[in-house]
């Protein structure tokens, strides 16, 4: 079994090390499409209920 030690407040990301973190936060800044799974399901929701519920 591996036991990891763990510091708090002491992490390491290889996508932010690698800049894919960033990367994907232009490309979602850009194109006004999230790249996080919550965020897609939260601008499609709003839109469906945008549909729904539109004044006419």
């Amino acid at each position: 079994m591996k036991d990891k030690i763990k510091i708090p407040g002491v992490f390491f990301s290889w996508k932010r090390a690698l800049g894919i973190t960033k990367v994907k936060q232009r490309i979602a800044k850009e194109t006004g499409i999230p790249t996080t799974q919550s965020g897609l399901e939260k601008k499609i929701g709003n839109a469906i209920l945008k549909a729904i519920f539109r004044r006419q």
